[in-house]
């Protein structure tokens, strides 16, 4: 059996970066700690972490770290099952890992969640990744659900519908008005001419745009780079480039104009979960659920469980 106190010691030093701070964390000392993580090791016979100037776990540490907040989850369900069932105020707060793409978060994720998140005393845990790339939190055991755009559920888990993005491209009238003919028509050289405002390097929307509805595969644009939803959008405001902006966020930036009126792209979304959730977890995804139904345009695909 694994010893409790040399998981422990595994998750405070990946989640604290580095042995020291994972000692002060335990109140343990740093020989404690190596101990610890060596007796693992040598029980499991391979290496759990990559030592280095920040430690990172292996993906056989990755694997049992997932179960190490699994377990964690399990406990504090039962503790508060245990004396009462709903949360009270002076219990301890439990913390919750997710994965999501920044646009979800301000636009539909938080409002939907928030009032669960109180009532439950649950803390959030939010890791910001492209919605393309989110479902490899998931799958190194680092959170328990993510918002992605993969439909095939992974090992272990549920990929349920929760309905569509639905992205404009957009800039300011000037701008727009260099990227047309003068008959106004978008002209793909006037507008390959324009810079674009991506979010980061694996933000694809743009490409998605240019392909489906100018013809054009990948072709070269002077980019600026902006990862954070605020200052991105301020940048198209700025009159810095054009950019893809979900519906959601459009009635904030009435002085924006579509390049092309009606032609969007759509992103389906996903929740993908573990299959067993512990109760909390459960809860959190009725309620992604719930929040997706209200705020995104409906998806109408059925849920999908991996074997």
């Amino acid at each position: 059996m694994l010893d409790p106190r040399h998981l422990d010691a595994l998750a405070a030093v990946v989640e604290h970066g580095g042995f020291g701070p994972a000692a002060q964390s335990l109140k343990l000392t740093l020989a404690a700690v190596s101990l610890r993580i060596k007796s693992l090791e040598d029980q499991l016979g391979q290496r759990l972490l990559v030592r280095g100037k920040r430690v990172r776990a292996t993906p056989a540490g990755q694997a049992l770290l997932g179960h190490v907040k699994q377990v964690r989850l399990m406990e504090a369900d039962l503790l508060a099952g245990l004396v009462g069932g709903e949360a009270r105020a002076g219990e301890r707060w439990q913390s919750l890992s997710v994965a999501i793409n920044a646009d979800s978060v301000s636009s539909w994720f938080l409002p939907g969640v928030a009032p669960l998140l109180a009532r439950q005393r649950l803390l959030l845990e939010v890791v910001i990744d492209d919605q393309d790339h989110t479902h490899d939190a998931l799958k190194s055991g680092d959170v328990v659900g993510c918002v992605t755009t993969r439909a095939d559920a992974m090992r272990g888990c549920v990929a349920e519908p929760l309905g569509v993005m639905r992205y404009h491209c957009v800039a300011t009238a000037a701008v727009a008005q260099r990227c047309r003919t003068p008959r106004g028509a978008v002209s793909p050289h006037k507008l390959l001419a324009q810079p674009a405002i991506i979010f980061n390097r694996k933000d694809a929307l743009q490409d998605a745009f240019l392909e489906q509805h100018i013809g054009l595969r990948q072709p070269a644009y002077p980019r600026h780079y902006v990862p954070a939803v605020e200052a991105f959008e301020t940048a198209i405001e700025l009159g810095m480039g054009w950019g893809m902006v979900p519906t959601q966020h459009l009635p904030k930036h009435p002085t924006l104009t579509e390049l092309l009126p009606g032609a969007t792209v759509d992103v389906a979304l996903y929740w993908q979960h573990w299959t067993h959730e512990p109760p909390s977890a459960q809860r959190l995804t009725a309620a992604v659920k719930a929040a997706a139904r209200e705020r995104l345009a409906p998806l109408a695909d059925p849920p999908r469980a991996a074997t």
